[in-house]
C-alpha cells in the first residue's frame, strides 16, 4: 500500500466499476462481469482483505490458484475470468484504489486452438443451447442441418461432406454412408467406415424442410446431387468445419463467457470465429456426443458401430465419463438384482 491511495472496499469497487461501464456495453455484458467480480469480492472476504489497497501481485495469484484448484475452471473460463478482473483492477487505479501496475501483474492462460485436445468436447447443454438457437432463427439452415447430424449421430466431418441427396432415406429413416474415392468423397477407414445410421423422426422432419427450403440443387463434378450444397456445388469440408465454429459461439444465444465486447470481439465474423475460445470444430461435437450416447446407457458395441470406431479406440479416446458417471451406470443395472 502506497501514501498516495485512497481506501476502498471490494465490493464498492466493483459497484463503481459496473457503474462506469453501464453506458459502455450491453446489459448482458455487464451481468457477466457482475457475476465474475462476484466470486473476487467473496474470495476477498474469505482472506479478510477488505481494503484493495493491500492488494498485491501474490494476492493475485493466490486468487488464480483458488479459481482453478477449488473451482476447478479449465484455462478457456479462466481466460475469461481473468480478463474481466484485469479491466476491473485497470479502472480500480484509475480512482487510486490500487497501484497503477497491478493489473499488469495478472497472467492469462495462454490459449492454442487444439490445446488439451484430447479433453475438448461439446457438454450437452451447450449442445442444447446451440440447437435451440438453430431451431428458433436459423430452421433447416445448412448449418442447423450440420449441427443436428453431428449431435446426434456423432459421424465424422468427412461422413457428412459425402453424403448425396439419394443418400437420405425418408421412409426408413437413415442415412447411408458410402466410400466413394473415386469421386473425392472418401470415408476415413474406407469399405469398413460404410454403415446406415438411424434418424429420428424429428431429424428427418429438419432434413427434408432443407432439401425443401434451403438446400442448392446443383451436381458436382462427377455428375452427384450433394446433400450439402452450395451455388458452387458440395460445400467443403472447411467450408462445414467453419460453420461449425460459427454455430457454437456462446455469444449467439446468451453472454459472452469471455468478457468480450461483440463490437470488439476478433472472432465475431465467421471467417474468424475459430478465434473464439468457446467455439469448436467437428471433433470436439463427435466427442461429445459419443460421450453422451455412453451415458445414455446406450452399450459401447450399439455405439461403436454407430460411429464407425472401435470400442478399445472409444474408450481411448472419446469416451469421456468420469469414475462418477460409470459407478452410477453401473449402480443402476446393480439394483435390478435381487
Amino acid at each position: 500500500m502506497t501514501d498516495d491511495l485512497e481506501p476502498l472496499k471490494p465490493r464498492e469497487a466493483v459497484k463503481m466499476y459496473l457503474d462506469s461501464r453501464r453506458n459502455e456495453v450491453s446489459d448482458q455484458t455487464l451481468q457477466s462481469h457482475d457475476y465474475r467480480l462476484q466470486k473476487f469480492v467473496e474470495w476477498c472476504q474469505d482472506n479478510e482483505i477488505t481494503n484493495m489497497n493491500d492488494l498485491g501481485g501474490r494476492d493475485l495469484h493466490f486468487f488464480r490458484v483458488h479459481r482453478r484448484e477449488e473451482d476447478g475452471l479449465k484455462p478457456v473460463t479462466m481466460q475469461g475470468q481473468l480478463s474481466t478482473l484485469r479491466r476491473f483492477l485497470q479502472f480500480c487505479a484509475t480512482v487510486d484504489a490500487v497501484d497503477s501496475n497491478l493489473a499488469s501483474k495478472i497472467i492469462l492462460p495462454r490459449l492454442k486452438r487444439g490445446e488439451e485436445a484430447r479433453d475438448i468436447k461439446l457438454e450437452p447443454d451447450h449442445a442444447e443451447a446451440i440447437l435451440e438457437w438453430l431451431d428458433t432463427y436459423h430452421y433447416a439452415s445448412r448449418k442447423h442441418v450440420e449441427v443436428l447430424l453431428a449431435w446426434h449421430t456423432g459421424m465424422r466431418i468427412g461422413a457428412m461432406h459425402a453424403i448425396d441427396v439419394d443418400d437420405v432415406d425418408f421412409e426408413d429413416l437413415c442415412i447411408e454412408l458410402r466410400h466413394r474415392p473415386e469421386s473425392d468423397t472418401p470415408l476415413k477407414n474406407g469399405i469398413d467406415g460404410e454403415r446406415d445410421i438411424s434418424i429420428t423422426l424429428e431429424i428427418g422432419q429438419v432434413l427434408h424442410d432443407y432439401l425443401e427450403v434451403n438446400h442448392f440443387d446443383v451436381t458436382d463434378e462427377f455428375g452427384r446431387k450433394p446433400f450439402l450444397s452450395s451455388s458452387h456445388g458440395r460445400v467443403s469440408i472447411s467450408n462445414i468445419r467453419g460453420d461449425f465454429y460459427a454455430s457454437t459461439r456462446p455469444c449467439n444465444w446468451g453472454n459472452c463467457p469471455h468478457g468480450r465486447e461483440l463490437a470488439e470481439c476478433e472472432a465475431i465474423n465467421r471467417t474468424s470465429a475459430s478465434r473464439c475460445p468457446s467455439s469448436v470444430s467437428a471433433h470436439p461435437i463427435r466427442r461429445g456426443s459419443i460421450t453422451h450416447q455412453l451415458r445414455q446407457d446406450i452399450p459401447t458395441d450399439i455405439v461403436s458401430g454407430r460411429v464407425n470406431a472401435t470400442p478399445e479406440i472409444i474408450d481411448k479416446h472419446y469416451d469421456r465419463r468420469t469414475k462418477r458417471d460409470r459407478m452410477e451406470q453401473r449402480r443402476q443395472h446393480l439394483e435390478k438384482l435381487e
